[in-house]
């Protein structure tokens, strides 16, 4: 898949595809994914089982992440250099958001 197509597949993205590619920054399996997004959102975002497999799954596919190790039945995932390209073109995207945002209402 090329960059630009990435992009158009996957932006924007929902809030449960951004935590877990954001949390693929560092290897992790996917129970520690979910772990780490409810860490970092104070459990304001909780991704479940069936969300976090089936989003690994299409990230792997999609060649955004990529299996990193395997033990026993526990998989574990690093982002690629593809998915930062498109972590990185989300996170422009919801920085100009917020400065839009800012410049007609004011400073938050």
């Amino acid at each position: 898949m090329t960059k630009e197509a990435a992009i158009r597949g996957y932006l924007p993205m929902t809030e449960s595809m951004y935590y877990i590619l954001l949390s693929l920054t560092k290897p992790r399996h996917g129970y520690a994914v979910m772990l780490h997004v409810g860490v970092i959102t104070s459990e304001r975002v909780r991704v479940g089982p069936g969300t976090i497999y089936n989003s690994l799954g299409r990230l792997e596919r999609d060649g955004l992440i990529r299996l990193a190790a395997e033990d026993d039945r526990r998989k574990t995932y690093a982002i690629t250099a593809l998915g930062r390209h498109v972590l990185e073109a989300e996170v422009r995207r919801l920085k100009e958001l917020y400065s839009n945002g800012a410049n007609e209402i004011g400073p938050l």
